[in-house]
């Protein structure tokens, strides 16, 4: 159809914000943020975080007191990361299948006094191995096979403690399969599974691994072999559909803005929830250029809109519960 000026203003949509919000093709809610949390290990109080502006590493202490700062702000999912003591880390990361390690227990107090918050578990070695890798070592190469069967076992004790949502985010290959196995002969027939399907080996994860400890432990060692090459677009295409044919609920892109093109193919191919993870490093730009006045304060709302756009159901992400509060006070 041929529109021709005058007849076609497509200014005259934009002289109100009223008039703007109208016609908006996307928004955001509260109920698309997921706020991602920091525990850590015999920690009294809070911790900040140096890479990481306004987020900070919670005691046990301080954890429920922090989620009930965010269920105010209307965000009713969180995803915990733990930070265990180091002398509890070796090479094979065994302190994740102990029972009663932190983040089982932490899973349990949450949910005592919030049962109704959504608590997103995740299942990878990185936080328990000395080396800082996301399994077991063979040498130098990520053993994929040995770190499956532990990866198993690690997610049945989240689904046990009470996690609503088990989040592997290792990029081992056939671990959704034999998680959801397991799941399902276990009786938790109900836990959700969220792949991360498509994490790339991205330089945006470094604020992230100084908050769990685990940067040092890598020393300038790589994730490649186990996460995507950061070129890749079809890779991410079959990443997604293995992990959607092995019984995954949920799909996930890690990062997000860097990676709108494959979080928009994802959506339209496979048409099913599909969740994008702002990492800390965007996280981090974002707000240090905020804080020194080189950015307005709105620009984190944009990247949280953009990648809605691009058709994430829901973001993880570290200003989740601002966004949400200011979203709410608009």
């Amino acid at each position: 159809m041929e529109r021709k000026f005058p007849s076609t203003r497509l200014r005259r949509l934009r002289t109100s914000k009223k008039l703007i919000d109208l016609v908006s093709e996307n928004t955001i809610t509260s109920n698309d943020l997921i706020q991602p949390l920091f525990i850590k290990e015999n920690l009294s109080g809070t911790e900040s975080i140096k890479s990481m502006p306004d987020i900070l590493r919670y005691g046990k202490d301080e954890v429920n007191k922090e989620i009930k700062n965010i269920i105010n702000c209307g965000i009713n999912t969180i995803a915990l990361f733990p930070i265990i003591k180091p002398e509890l880390k070796n090479s094979s990361g065994s302190e994740a299948i102990n029972k009663d390690n932190f983040i089982c227990s932490m899973i349990k107090q949450i949910k005592d006094e919030y049962p109704e918050i959504i608590i997103i578990a995740d299942v990878a070695l990185d936080p328990y191995t000395d080396h800082g890798h996301d399994g077991v070592l063979n040498q130098d190469y990520v053993d994929n096979d040995a770190t499956v069967n532990i990866l198993v076992e690690q997610s049945l004790l989240l689904a046990a403690s009470g996690a609503d949502i088990i989040a592997p985010s290792d990029m081992m290959d056939g671990r959704i399969a034999k998680i959801r196995q397991s799941l399902e002969s276990e009786g938790f027939i109900n836990t959700i599974l969220l792949s991360y399907a498509a994490k790339f080996n991205s330089h945006f994860y470094g604020p992230f691994r100084e908050a769990i400890g685990s940067s040092s432990k890598l020393q300038g060692s790589s994730k490649s072999s186990y996460q995507m090459n950061t070129a890749n677009y079809n890779e991410a295409y079959n990443e997604v559909a293995l992990d959607i044919n092995e019984g995954a609920d949920i799909v996930m892109v890690k990062p997000a803005l860097a990676y709108l093109d494959v979080i928009s193919m994802i959506k339209k191919e496979f048409k099913v929830p599909t969740f994008a993870y702002q990492v800390s490093g965007e996280y981090s730009m974002i707000q240090n250029a905020i804080k020194e006045g080189w950015l307005d304060k709105n620009v984190m709302l944009e990247s949280l809109l953009s990648i809605k756009r691009a058709g994430a159901d829901a973001i993880l992400s570290y200003a989740a519960k601002d966004i949400s509060l200011e979203i709410k006070n608009l």
